[in-house]
């Protein structure tokens, strides 16, 4: 099984390519579900963020995987191929681990270290658990991000400070106006970037805050908190000719702000400067809005000057980050590694259960005269003997970690017990799909301990 990631973001496309691969406008429920459609959907996810669109395949053909994940992108996002191919980029098992531990660690975002991008990460992985799209590579994968991300943000100073795209905006704000105590800001958008965004302006003394949002309940909890005064959703245009400073953070599917309510806004501020930060995605102003004079639009790529900034100040820290990926991708491929052994350890499972089986056979006009209950009884001791037996040699072919040993111990194996590793034995019912999902189960955190739980032998009666 191979690990296949396709994706496109900030890095490889611009701010109005990226908004038309935005896969919360149709429902990342629906993508995972178009997805899991195709030929080689064994497993997927859909990480889908303001700068980032990316799928994760879990599959045998990775020809074939990338041939459907790069058809699926264009065709449910209504998009030519041709156009799609020059942003998309690849990358595969290991590479892509790597690639998503930096994204869980906020090693890849625009802003170096913000917190954010975490959370989205156990966003993708929730929806591909509730589509049941995810399998035990998916799974482990993202599990183990989540622990990188969380090591990165305990164990270095990455993301300490401003380190959120809201601040690199209230940083743009800063140079644009050097003081903003006299300066009245208007936040468009009350969800976790319009927090993010009018929290960082209340530190900056800011003499008047205005908010807004489609809900308003959600601007009004955010005003109190902030102590600034809540716009109706209907009165944006007078609050655009009141305010200096314009930052918008919705989920809008459009624009929400056009060239003519700018202008009309700025007849009524007699033309004097204003500042539009957009960091939507998709973008919440007509960037045509940036022609009208004394009008100054940026959007979130224009945020690539503070960004740079902050990678200067945090090179000790990425070193730190970078070193604890590295450790995280060593230990997820050694888990790769002992999944190698899983073939023999079914096996040996299938024969174990062979013989149980053909012994209990054979026994079988001893055992007629035992009442149900009984039998039943001998049939749950016999197994829990077998799964006793079978727990060390289980364990220590999968604590394996290099193809050599594993390779070494499971000829060992098959010769000493006659196995022949996938193939369950001539005399067995068991389904080899059933007992390599069950290996493939204790191989996830926690199974040691079920495992144990679940071999206590029986109290007597």
């Amino acid at each position: 099984m191979h690990l296949l990631l396709l994706g496109v973001s900030h890095r490889t496309a611009p701010v109005e390519f990226r908004e038309r691969l935005d896969f919360s406008a149709r429902g990342v429920g629906e993508a995972l579900a178009a997805l899991a459609a195709r030929p080689s959907g064994a497993e997927a996810a859909v990480l889908s963020t303001c700068n980032r669109a990316e799928i994760y395949l879990a599959c045998e053909d990775l020809e074939q995987g990338q041939l459907d994940a790069e058809i699926f992108f264009a065709e449910f996002h209504r998009l030519p191929r041709e156009d799609l191919r020059p942003h998309l980029y690849t990358k595969i098992d290991l590479e892509a681990v790597r690639h998503l531990f930096r994204v869980a660690a906020g090693l890849d975002s625009l802003v170096v270290g913000e917190p954010q991008i975490l959370g989205q990460v156990k966003e993708a992985y929730g929806h591909a658990s509730a589509q049941r799209t995810a399998g035990p590579l998916l799974n482990r994968l993202f599990t183990a991000a989540f622990t990188t991300g969380k090591r990165v943000r305990s164990e270095t100073s990455l993301s300490d400070g401003a380190v959120s795209v809201s601040y690199a905006a209230v940083a743009l704000a800063r140079k644009i106006f050097g003081d903003l105590k006299d300066r009245t800001v208007l936040v468009v958008g009350a969800g976790e970037m319009g927090k993010l965004t009018a929290l960082h302006m209340k530190s900056q003394g800011i003499r008047r805050m205005l908010i807004t949002s489609r809900t308003l309940a959600h601007a009004e909890a955010l005003s109190s908190v902030m102590d600034a005064v809540v716009v109706a959703w209907d009165h944006l245009a007078p609050a655009l000719s009141e305010s200096d400073i314009v930052i918008t953070a919705t989920g809008a599917s459009a624009p929400i702000i056009s060239r003519q309510l700018v202008a009309s806004a700025m007849r009524s501020r007699r033309h004097g400067p204003l500042f539009l930060i957009d960091i939507a995605v998709p973008r919440d102003v007509d960037p045509a809005a940036g022609a009208i004079e004394q009008v100054f639009l940026y959007n979130i790529d224009d945020l690539q000057a503070v960004v740079a900034e902050n990678l200067s100040k945090r090179t000790a820290e990425i070193e730190e980050a970078e070193a604890i990926v590295t450790e995280e991708v060593i230990r997820f491929r050694g888990w790769i590694q002992s999944r190698g052994a899983i073939p023999t350890v079914v096996a040996l499972r299938q024969r174990f259960e062979a013989v149980r089986r053909s012994e209990l056979a054979r026994l079988e006009p001893k055992l007629t005269g035992l009442p149900p209950e009984a039998r039943g009884r001998v049939e749950e001791i016999t197994h829990l003997i077998i799964e006793k037996l079978l727990i060390n040699p289980t364990e220590q072919l999968k604590a394996l970690s290099d193809g050599e040993s594993i390779a070494l111990y499971a000829e060992v194996v098959n010769r000493l017990f006659s196995l022949s590793p996938g193939d369950p034995p001539a005399d067995s019912d068991i389904s080899p799909h059933e007992d390599l999902a069950s290996a493939l189960a204790a191989t996830e955190p926690g199974a040691k301990q079920a495992r144990r739980r679940s071999t206590k032998p029986p109290h007597s009666s």
